[in-house]
């Protein structure tokens, strides 16, 4: 029964092209959103780039809430400090992750593309 079920796949031929980079790959290398590897890998390393900067907003934002309202004593400052980084490395991978989510749901086609050279036609 399962193999009557129809897939995402069947609806497109063998070879597809990445709406990103705008090259033609075979049907088994694209995802859904037809993304080449290459193209979610850069997708994924800008992401994590953005994950790092709102991390460390999110920490500044964790140190400020710290320092004004708990108001820590130097007994523990090892733990505060660890407090601190969890939730910079935390906060780095939600914001990736959130990141990662906008740059596939706004899928700005063929953003970064450069079109494949057409042949010149013989004379």
């Amino acid at each position: 029964m399962k193999e009557d079920r129809p897939n995402w796949r069947d609806r497109y031929p063998d070879e597809v092209t990445c709406v990103r980079c705008l090259e033609v790959h075979d049907q088994m290398y694209l995802d859904r959103l037809l993304w080449c590897d290459r193209c979610r890998a850069l997708a994924r390393n800008r992401a994590g780039w953005w994950g790092w900067l709102g991390g460390w907003i999110f920490g500044a934002g964790l140190v400020a809430y710290i320092w004004i309202f708990i108001r820590p004593t130097s007994l523990v400052i090892g733990g505060w400090f660890g407090t601190v980084a969890m939730g910079i490395w935390l906060g780095s991978k939600a914001c990736r992750e959130i990141a990662y989510g906008v740059i596939r749901f706004v899928n700005a086609r063929a953003i970064e593309a450069v079109p494949p050279k057409a042949d010149a036609p013989s004379e």
